[in-house]
This record gives C-alpha cells, sequence and structure tokens, in this order.
C-alpha cells in the first residue's frame, strides 16, 4: 500500500469514528474545539477546573446511561439534546457496554455537595455526573447543557459538531431557597405561559416558584366551595383585560410539571388586604354585607377584609384547606403586604386566628416581610421586600429564629424599570439595571439579617405592567441568572466584572430559546 493510499485510508477511519460519536484518538477528542468552559457556567460553581484537552465529543452512538434513581433526568437531559443533534440518545441502565456515553450516577458523591450539589467530570471517554440525589442530578444537568454549543437550545437538528467542554466541577449551592416570583393576579397568565417560564427559569437552578394567585384585580385559582372567587374574581385583570383562572386540575398540572425541574410551587393568597376580588365576588365578606365593584387599576392599600366576622375565617379556612390539599410543598403564602385599611390591632388579630389554619392543614407560613410584627411561629418564613437597609420587625424575627427570605424592591424586583424609557414596568422602588441587581449580597443587606438567618433569595415578577410571555421574558433576562447566582454561588466567587463576562455568552443561547432579553449597555453581548 503506498503512503499516500494509507495516509487516506486512515484519514477516512478517523472521519467514520468521530462521525460515529466515537473519539478515534485521545488527541481527537481533547483539540475538538468548546465554545464555552466549565468556569463560562452560571450560576458559578463552587470549584471548577477547565481542561481542554479533556473535550468530549456528543454523537450518534453516545448513549446517556444511569441507574434507576436517575432515570427521570436522565429522560429529560435526553428530551433537551435530541431535537438540535438529531441524535437517539437512548436512556440505559445499568453499564452494558463500552461505548461514549454521559454516565448519570447517584449515591456516589462526595458529602460536600448535599443533597442539591453534583459532581462533574467531562474526558474525551465521556461525561460523568454524580450525585447524592435525583435533584443534584438535575442541577448538575443545567451546568452540562451551559458546556455544550448554544445550538444545543434548537428546536431542530443543527449541523454541526457537539462538543462539550473538558474539565470537572463540583458544585453545591450557597442557599437551600431561590426563587422566582410570578403575578399571576394582576394580569393572568395561561399553564402554558407558566410551564413555559418554569423551563426558563429551571437551567439557573432556581427551585421555588411563587404564585401569586390572588390581589385586588383578579381571583386566579378555583375554589369549590366558593365557587364565585373563580368565575366572577377571576373575570376582571389590569386595564380590563379578559382575566382568567386555574382549575385546580390545572393547578395540580402546574404542580407536577414543575416538580419534574425540580421546582416546588409556593401558592400565595394575599390578605387581609389585596382582597378586593374577593370581596367583589361575595358580599358577605364585607363589613356592610355589600359587594364591593371591580377594580382594573393599579392601586394598593385600599382594601381589607371584616377583621371582626366570623364568615371571614371560615373563607379564609376554606381557602387554605382546599389549596393546601393541592399543594405538596411546605409553604403556604398568606401575603400579608400593605394593608393599610386594616388597623394595627386589627391585623394582629387577623394573624392570630389565621397562622394556626395554616399549621392545621400541615403547611408552614410564609408572607411577606409585614407578618414580622406580628411575632409569628419560629418555623415562619418573612419576605423582605423593603427598599432600606433597616427593618427592627424583621431583625426581631430573625433574632427569634425565623428565617428570612430576601427581596428587596430596589434590588431584586424585576418589574422595576432598567431605566426611564423602558417600555414596561414601574419604578417606585428605582431603577434596576443588570449591575444594580446583581451587585448586593442577601446576608449585608439589612442590618440584623446575616447569613445563618438567611434561607434565600426570591427575584418577583409583579404584572401591572405585563401581558404576554414575551413580556416577562424581557423583564427577567438578563436580571433572572443574577439572582439564581446570589442565591447559588459562594459569596468569595462573585463579581460583577467576572459575571458580566459570563452573562454576555448567555445571550446566543437565548437567542435560540426565543426569550427576548434586553440588551444592557452594561454588558459587551456575544
Amino acid at each position: 500500500m503506498s503512503k499516500r493510499l494509507s495516509t487516506t485510508v486512515l484519514g477516512v477511519a478517523v472521519l467514520s469514528l468521530v462521525t460515529l460519536g466515537l473519539p478515534a484518538t485521545a488527541s481527537a477528542a481533547q483539540h475538538a474545539k468548546a465554545e464555552r468552559t466549565v468556569t463560562d457556567v452560571i450560576p458559578a460553581p463552587v470549584d471548577a477546573k477547565p481542561d481542554p484537552r479533556a473535550n468530549f465529543r456528543l454523537g450518534p452512538a453516545t448513549v446517556i446511561r444511569t441507574d434507576r434513581d436517575g432515570k427521570q433526568v436522565a429522560e429529560y437531559l435526553a428530551g433537551l439534546l435530541r431535537p438540535a443533534t438529531g441524535y437517539r440518545l437512548p436512556v440505559v441502565t445499568g453499564h452494558r457496554g463500552g461505548g461514549p456515553a454521559i454516565s448519570l450516577e447517584t449515591g456516589h458523591a462526595s458529602d460536600r455537595v448535599g443533597t442539591e450539589g453534583y459532581q462533574l467530570k467531562v474526558s474525551p471517554s465521556g461525561v460523568t455526573l454524580r450525585a447524592n440525589t435525583d435533584e443534584g442530578l438535575f442541577s448538575g444537568v443545567q451546568t452540562l447543557r451551559q458546556l455544550l454549543p448554544s445550538e444545543i437550545e434548537a428546536k431542530t437538528v443543527q449541523k454541526r459538531s457537539w462538543v462539550v467542554s473538558g474539565g470537572t466541577v463540583l458544585d453545591y449551592p450557597r442557599f437551600g431557597y431561590r426563587g422566582a416570583m410570578l403575578d399571576v393576579a394582576r394580569h393572568f397568565f395561561t399553564p402554558a405561559q407558566v410551564k413555559l417560564y418554569i423551563d426558563q427559569i429551571a437551567q439557573y437552578k432556581i427551585n421555588t416558584l411563587h404564585l401569586h394567585l390572588s390581589d385586588d384585580q383578579g381571583w386566579r385559582i378555583e375554589i369549590k366551595s366558593w365557587p364565585k372567587l373563580a368565575t366572577v374574581g377571576g373575570q376582571t385583570a389590569v386595564g380590563g383585560g379578559p382575566g382568567g383562572y386555574y382549575t385546580q386540575e390545572q393547578y395540580k398540572d402546574l404542580v407536577r410539571y414543575a416538580a419534574s425541574r425540580h421546582i416546588t410551587i409556593v401558592p400565595e393568597i394575599d390578605m387581609p388586604g389585596h382582597t378586593n376580588a374577593a370581596q367583589h365576588s361575595y358580599a358577605e365578606l364585607n363589613c356592610d354585607g355589600k359587594a364591593v365593584p371591580p377594580r382594573t387599576d393599579i392601586e394598593v392599600g385600599y382594601s381589607s377584609l371584616c377583621i371582626g366576622k366570623d364568615i371571614t375565617y371560615k373563607f379564609v379556612d376554606d381557602v387554605l384547606r382546599e389549596l393546601a390539599a393541592i399543594t405538596p410543598g411546605k409553604y403556604l403564602d398568606i401575603g400579608g403586604d400593605e394593608a393599610h385599611a386594616t388597623t394595627p390591632e386589627d391585623y394582629q388579630t387577623f394573624a392570630t386566628k389565621v397562622q394556626p389554619i395554616v399549621a392545621k392543614y400541615g403547611k408552614t407560613i410564609t408572607g411577606w416581610h409585614d407578618i414580622a410584627k406580628t411575632n409569628p411561629p419560629v418555623s415562619a418564613v418573612p419576605q423582605f421586600w423593603g427598599t432600606t437597609g433597616t427593618d427592627a420587625n424583621v431583625a426581631a424575627a430573625a433574632a427569634r429564629g425565623n428565617k428570612i427570605l430576601m427581596s428587596p424592591a430596589n434590588k431584586a424586583y424585576m418589574d422595576m424599570k432598567y431605566h426611564p424609557q423602558t417600555p414596561l414596568g414601574l419604578s417606585w422602588a428605582g431603577l434596576i439595571e443588570v449591575k444594580t441587581g446583581y451587585d448586593w449580597d442577601p446576608a449585608t443587606y439589612l442590618q440584623g439579617v446575616t447569613e445563618k438567618n438567611v434561607i434565600g433569595v426570591e427575584a418577583p415578577l409583579w404584572s401591572e405592567t405585563l401581558v404576554t410571555s414575551e413580556d416577562i421574558e424581557f423583564m427577567a433576562f438578563p436580571r433572572l441568572p443574577g439572582y439564581a447566582e446570589i442565591g447559588w454561588s459562594p459569596k468569595d466567587s462573585r463579581t460583577w466584572d467576572a459575571y458580566r463576562l459570563r452573562l454576555a455568552k448567555q445571550s446566543p443561547r437565548w437567542v435560540q430559546q426565543g426569550i427576548g432579553f434586553y440588551r444592557s449597555t452594561q454588558v459587551d453581548w456575544k
């Protein structure tokens, strides 16, 4: 055989092996170019060591190997990767075969990673993801998808190579509660729209979705013992829109869908204020027995349940009972903010009567930080939404042992405008550009609330000005990944200068996903 012919044959052999997804030699996989490294990930991992010589090429022969506990996450991963690659990527259990594989293993990770963390190793022969739980595997999958080219997010087959960045990651969260809140009361968002948002937030390791289900402008959840809450109170929205509500079956489906993305739904029924939609639906909830007219403006603070009437507490009991029965998560959110039409004495009376109802149905109270002044049970979680660095009631609750959820409105409210000309959003808490939203720390923001007192971070998105999913995306992106990083990543690993570079590299991924984000001038978008 001539030298020229042997070289040609060898080249064909190498090309054939690469096409099959098999590294022809170690160097073939090592020299495959990757778009990202393990240090480009959002949220920033605890420890990440890139190794460009250890890249892995995903190909038609690749399988996803897992154990029984990891099968659901493995199927989820396959569902992410198949549309753009066009590969079969079969999910197999056990250790059959020795070909290229992405291996998901439960119960074989370091104790350091806890229940949500993971260890990831990418080498030319395959990818190994280890975690102590399927929850940890899911977190690792979100990192793995960011190590692939942005086109992996496409919904149709892309003709290109698929290289996973080589290296190792050891990772676990700083805080256990990392949330996003969606206000479906001011404007209603359909189940499909909520599921879309669930998928968008899950990729940044958000693990809680707080649904604001009731307010003055609309009631959004079916309560079978009080049907007019939905059929009457659910028919309005800010600006006179059509409204809408979730049947209990639709809500349970949302809960299941969120759980499949390892997200817990926390439902909120705001009380004793923000109750105009309920008081419009049922006259007996008003002190004078007369139904109030519907409200479609965005004013706050004018409504209050009638604190002295027994029917008020039957109403609250029925609502919380039905909601608890269809909510597997531990929390029920009772709101409690901006109750300006309720006297301080009545507010305390209401809290004293309502807090045991939540406990009766096996749930833990969360609510806006206004509930801290009622001396709630130590298990209760006040959510701080203030705009200053001091709050005596919240500090006192923290000193008693309550964990605080941090959502300062001038830092974490994603409905605040980016700048004065932003076409959507409000500005009462201030303008929140990307750097403003990222450059704060939940353990030092509020006097008397330290690391040990903080349960986590939540980024609320109020919908007074938001009508479509495109509106949600424009206000949530690019800020939401920053809040996810604040909740997940070690404090010492976070700097704005490094983050803005990593954030810029996310934009091609969002383009593939169809997310219409705000192109802040603070970031040099790729």
